[in-house]
């Protein structure tokens, strides 16, 4: 993969993300791409040698991105482990709000599409959601330590958390509201506290 970050390259990225977070991965083409990044197509094959390459330099990218502003979130002092993850599945609530206008919400928008187009960028999603989760297991093993998680396998509860919500997220994608989230946070606070046995 393609580590460069020379503006063009960057501004690419950034213009198809808006794009594609909106529209989704085969509706948005080449030559709308380019427009709207205002490059031509010399450009775009200098970076990426097709738009499937692409495709997976923006998911590693909205990974790298999401990990950076997570292990913030899970570094923050004065929280124990339990507190953490409430605060975090609360930003989740927060930033997607049941219609994906907020262009947060690239997996849920990706993951179906592109499951049986690609397989390379199925492995992409696939390899950042593994690192997401590892990091919600990490903070789990923390509450564990401290005391204010109740859980008896810290990576099956973070694998179960996170399918909750990307599950919660996408039935809230479809009523355009975020009722399936608020019942995820629900059952989050449940499973955290030992109410269900993993």
């Amino acid at each position: 993969m393609n580590t460069d970050r020379h503006p063009t390259r960057q501004h690419i990225l950034d213009v198809g993300y808006q794009l594609i977070v909106e529209k989704g991965f085969t509706r948005v083409g080449l030559s709308q791409l380019l427009t709207h990044a205002g490059v031509p197509k010399g450009s775009f094959y200098h970076y990426f040698k097709s738009k499937e390459q692409f495709g997976e330099a923006l998911i590693t990218e909205y990974f790298a991105n999401y990990q950076q502003r997570l292990d913030a979130l899970f570094s923050e002092s004065g929280m124990n482990g339990y507190e953490k993850l409430m605060h975090y599945w609360q930003k989740w609530i927060e930033v997607n709000d049941g219609t994906c206008s907020n262009q947060r919400c690239l997996v849920v928008k990706l993951s179906g599409e592109v499951s049986d187009l690609s397989d390379a960028m199925r492995l992409s999603l696939l390899d950042g959601a593994s690192r997401i989760i590892a990091l919600i297991a990490r903070c789990i093993e923390e509450g564990m330590e401290d005391g204010s998680i109740q859980v008896k396998d810290s990576h099956v509860a973070a694998n179960q958390l996170y399918y909750l919500w990307i599950g919660a997220s996408l039935m809230s994608k479809l009523s355009q509201n975020t009722d399936g989230m608020s019942q995820a946070w629900l059952s989050t606070k449940h499973l955290l506290k030992g109410n269900t046995a993993f």
